[in-house]
Order: C-alpha cells, then structure tokens, then sequence
C-alpha cells in the first residue's frame, strides 16, 4: 500500500561553494527517497540554501557584492550541481523566497502572541562563525569548538525565546520516541546536554549590526536570528500551512544532517514546534563527517574536496556507490582516492562489471543473444538456490535501507552478486555447452543468472540509477515500466524468454588513481616514509614507557565533544581507571565494551572537557581511518607489555 514519505536535507549556507559533504548528505536523501518510490511510497524530497546573517553580509563585502546578488550567485551552484549528481529532489527551497519570509514571521507573530518571547538585555560570549552566543560550559579552552577562536563579549539588547520552559517537555518526548534521534548515540548526546539547565534562545540581531535578515514582524528594529529562520523551511517548504501537500508529508518528515548542526535541529526545532503548535518530525537521523588528512573538511584548511572533480574522473555512479558504500551512517569516515579506485576496480568492476559481462556475453555465445527458456528444472547443486538467496537478499535491503544502513544494504546485495559468480564457477556453462545432453541445464543455469542480475539491477537503483537502467536495457526490460519497483524484484522469472538482448557492455571500466602514477614515475627512487620518522631514542627512553593490557568496561560519549569517548577500563587495579580518546567519530561506546586494548599506564593525568583522564589508548592512524590497538588472543588486565 502506498503511503507518503518525506526527506530533507539542511538548507546549506551558503559562505561557501558545495563541497564533498554537502553532496554525501543530498545523496542520502536522494538515496533513500529512490528506495521509497521503489517500495511504491509518494515521495517529497526538500533542499535548498540558507541566505541570511552576518556571514553572509561579511562574505559578500569580500567579494565587492551586495548580499542579494552573493547569495543569487552561491545559491545557483548548489541548484546546479544536484542534477549533475543525478540528485531528484522535488523542491529546492530558499530563505529569500518571499513564501518563506512570510511562513517564518507568521510562526514568530503566534509565538511573541503567546509571550514565549519576550525582551531583555544580555551580555554574552558571541561567535561571529556561529553567528550564536556561547555559555562558558559550550566552550572547549575558552574557544569555540568549531572554529578554535575566542568569542567576541557582546553586550546589547535582544528577544528571548523561552526554550528552558520547554526543556521537561523535551526530554520527555525524547523518551517517549526511542527512535526519534537515530543513530542512538545521538540521542544520547542531546539527553546528555539536557542534564544542564537549558538557557533561552536569543533569536533577533539589532538591525544597527545585522540588516541582512528577516525582519521581526513585532519590531522593525531587528531581523531573526539565522537558526530561527532556516529550520522554519521544513514547514514553509511544504506550503505551511494551507497547501495540502502539508497536512500528507509533515507527519513522516525524515530529516538528514550532519553531526555539527545537531543541536539546533535536536534541541532548537522540536521546542519550536511545540511551541508553534505543530507536530515534532518523525526521525532525525544523523550522519558523521567525511575526513581528509585525520580533519573535518575546511575551507581555512585548503582540505575542501569538490564532487564534480571526483563525478568527472571516476563516474557518477561510482562517485554515489563510494558515498554510500565506505561511510557508516552516523559514524565519520576518512576520504581519500585510493580507496575510492579500489571500490571501482573490486566491488564495481570486478564483481558486478565482470558478472554482467560473462552472463550476458554467455546468452549471445550460446543462445544468440535471446533470452532462454524459463520452465526448465535445474538441478539444486547447480542452481545453489539462487532464488532463494535473491529472496533472502530483497528482504535483507527492504530492512537495511529503512533505517539508513546504507552500506549493509549495498553488503546485502553484493552476496548475491558474490553467489551468483560462485554459480557460474560450480555450474561451469562452457562446459555444459559441449555436451548436448546438457542444453536443457545450460538454458536453465543461465535464465537464473539473467534474473539474478534483474533483481540486482533493481537494488542498486537508488545508488546508481543510471547504471541500474543500462543494465535493465541489455536484460531486455521494458523501459515503459517501473522496473525498480519492489513489488517486481520480488518476483522470480519475470524475464520474457525469446527477448532479443543488445551485446554486452563494460559497466565499470577498471581505473587507476593519478597519484599512483605519479609515484610510478619517481625514476626508481624509494618512496619515503610519510610521515618521517621522529628522532631516534634509546632504550632508556622506552623503558620509561609503562604500556599494559586493559579490558574496556563501559564508554560513553563525552557530552559537547564531537570526537572524544570516556572509557572505563580494567587496568587489574583495585578500582577502575578512567581514560578519554578522540575516537568518536571512528568507534561506538557499544563497540569497545569487552574489548582489551594497549594503553600508556604512566601518562601524567590530564582534564579534557572536564573528565580526568588517567592514560593514553594507543591506535593507528592515517588520513583515511583509524583503528585500536588491541590483542589477538585474551591476556589478563594490567599484563605489561615490553
């Protein structure tokens, strides 16, 4: 039965061109958005831009711009570039639309009507990168967490909304909806902050500092602050509040962001809906950041990767597959192009291309390139219950693909592709076809391997669909029909026999990184060790060195820190230790706990983010990933290592 589903994306500000983040968070939701129009939903799919506040007037006056023709300018490159990546969304929204402007002081006229907001002089902290106040508690060393600088102390005076009397209410509703905030360990990191009293929003700038805004519709002296009006085009962007379009959507919004805007969309939006007397979105799911070399990408940091330069080498769909396939939802991963080719030449060309081609190659060699009978038995050791495995693997993508499992949905459908290669080695068809007797075999063996690749060619269209439909075209599927739907992909023998099929085709062509090259034609010499080698040391100088074996007994995310966990570890002492380590965005708490691990047992105590920590956890680390020391057999706490 068909039923409605919504998905947006952050509005992204645009101080800056679109980069590899803004694209993997579109790409998700077109991704899953592609996976309910297949399971037969009607879909609404929402992004745009956010085009107000002091960075925006600051970054136009670098550019010798006004502020209107800076973001008219900005905003075309993110419109631009979603097509380019095959993205379909429905509606790309602006908050310069003057329908926005107008939804967004509406929502602030009822609540002012309703006195949740009131009028007061304040003194603060002020990040003008943040364009937001910080309290003293939200600062990591007295600096912003986000841009390392030390706050402005602004004092003027402002509106409040009073977000602390809805703070008992929050943390209710939080409990109430387990699944509200997903993955968990984000719902936990709200609750954490909410164990501190909630301070009220500041939500105007005076206009005598910012002019570059929506104007309070109770004081023409200030304009909204940017957060207050950017999260409003969730409900402006559905036509709130007389377009029927909202009364369908808004109950099953899905929204994606990235971990760094998690508090306004956790925290900020849903009081603001409750305030507003609109129900609170159905999920907010979160997902982690994409590194290069070991940092979150920066524009300050020259380290910004630009998807069309990754679309134009490797190809778009090998572009969305890498996204996809090598991040965990909610977790951070690390980028870079050698990993990128080596998903291009296994998984995609390799596994899948080379399949394709075989199969396919086989139907003209041995059948003239028309589809052989479907009512033939096939005998269960040859067949391996290749039916039942596609069935197996449809259910198995239908579970992983709802709640955003991007990459155990794409690990569902390589097992099939990986049995399906397994067929053709135990099954043998050039074999099969030098003896007569076993023509009736070989029709059957390869009609199964023909709608094994049906079914996978439907899987795989919400990342990649323009690869998804040249498959469908050489199986000889009807391009008039909805070959992806789940309804067909469930069904086994849907292809026609005596369909004509073109000639094969090279899916993915194998590739090789320009990096590689280079270093290929270093006239021979030794590559050196990055990174250098640190000065040498002697014996004495590692003996000083106390490492032993702990076991992990609980971790938890350190609250108002992206990338530390607090660890309780078993170091065989009377009592347990406590140690922080900035693997967050690598490892979940529930991952660590029970595993032993290397730690430096003499590392003078130190204080991060408030927590004492009593040692160092040894991992390795590139620009692409890291991973924990640990043993490969079970050793008792506290066992010294040397």
């Amino acid at each position: 039965m068909s039923e409605p589903f919504y998905v947006t994306t952050p509005i992204y500000y645009v101080n800056a061109r679109p980069h590899l983040g803004h694209a993997y968070t579109t790409i998700c939701a077109d991704v899953i958005n592609r996976h309910h129009a297949m399971m037969t939903d009607e879909t609404f799919f929402l992004t745009g831009t956010d085009e107000h506040g002091d960075k925006i007037m600051r970054a136009a006056k670098k550019e010798g711009m006004t502020p209107r023709a800076y973001v008219d300018k900005i905003s075309a490159l993110f419109r631009e570039l979603w097509p380019q990546l095959n993205i379909a969304n429905d509606h790309f929204i602006r908050t310069t639309d003057p329908s926005h402007m107008a939804v967004v002081q509406m929502v602030l006229q009822k609540i002012y009507d309703q006195g949740d907001i009131y009028f007061s002089e304040y003194e603060g902290k002020y990040c003008f990168g943040c364009e937001r106040f910080y309290t003293d508690r939200e600062l990591l060393n007295g600096k912003c967490p986000d841009h390392q600088s030390e706050p402005e102390i602004i004092k003027e005076s402002n509106y409040f909304f009073k977000m602390s009397q809805y703070q008992r209410w929050l943390i209710d509703h939080i409990h109430e909806h387990p699944d509200m905030i997903r993955p968990e360990r984000y719902k936990k990191e709200v609750l954490a902050f909410l164990r501190e009293p909630l301070e009220d929003l500041c939500i105007s700038r005076p206009k005598s500092r910012i002019k570059w805004g929506i104007t309070l519709p109770f004081d023409k002296d200030y304009v909204t602050y940017v957060w207050f009006d950017a999260l409003i085009n969730y409900v402006s962007g559905l036509g709130y509040p007389d377009d029927p379009r909202f009364a369908k959507f808004w109950p099953v919004v899905q929204h994606i962001v990235a971990k760094d805007i998690l508090k306004p969309h956790g925290i900020y939006w849903p009081i603001m809906l409750k305030a507003a007397g609109l129900p609170v979105y159905k999920h907010l799911n979160v997902h982690g950041y994409w590194n290069v070399a070991q940092s979150k990408m920066s524009k300050s940091l020259g380290n910004v990767i630009e998807p069309l330069q990754l679309k134009n080498v490797y190809g778009l769909d090998a572009f969305r597959f890498y996204l996809m396939r090598d991040m965990v939802f909610g977790l951070d991963a690390g980028f870079n192009e050698e990993s990128l080719v080596q998903r291009i030449n296994s998984d995609l060309a390799n596994d899948l291309g080379n399949l394709f081609s075989r199969v396919v190659t086989m139907v003209h060699k041995y059948f003239k390139g028309v589809v052989p009978r479907a009512d033939l038995p096939i005998e269960r050791e040859l067949d391996l219950r290749l039916e039942e495995t596609a069935a197996r693997t449809v259910e198995k993508y239908i579970q992983e693909m709802e709640v955003l499992a991007f990459h155990k949905a794409i690990a569902a459908i390589w097992d099939l592709v990986n049995q399906m290669n397994k067929v053709i080695d135990v099954t043998a068809p050039w074999e099969l076809a030098k003896n007569k007797t076993c023509q009736t075999q070989l029709q059957a063996v390869i009609y199964n391997l023909l709608e094994g690749l049906r079914i996978i060619s439907g899987l795989i269209y919400p990342i990649m669909p323009e690869t998804a439909a040249l498959m469908q075209k050489h199986l000889g599927c009807d391009a008039r029909q909805p070959f992806y739907k789940i309804d067909l992909l469930k069904q086994w023998g849907r292809l026609a026999p005596g369909t004509q099929l073109p000639k094969s085709v090279t899916l993915f062509p194998r590739v090789e990184i320009q990096k590689q090259a280079d270093d290929n034609a270093s006239n021979g010499r030794a590559k050196v060790l990055k990174p250098e080698l640190k000065p040498e040391i002697n014996m004495d100088d590692f003996a000083r060195l106390d490492l032993r074996v702990a076991t992990v007994v609980r971790a938890e995310a350190v609250p108002r820190a992206k990338k530390l966990l607090q660890l309780e570890i078993d170091l065989g002492e009377p009592e347990l230790r406590t140690l922080v380590a900035g693997i967050a965005g690598t490892y979940a708490p529930d991952e660590l706990v029970g595993r032993q691990i290397i730690v430096v047992a003499n590392l003078k105590p130190a204080k991060l983010m408030g927590v004492l920590s009593k040692g160092m956890l040894l991992a390795a680390s590139n620009e692409s990933q890291t991973a924990v020391l640990t043993l490969d057999r079970p050793m008792p706490a506290g066992t010294q290592i040397g």
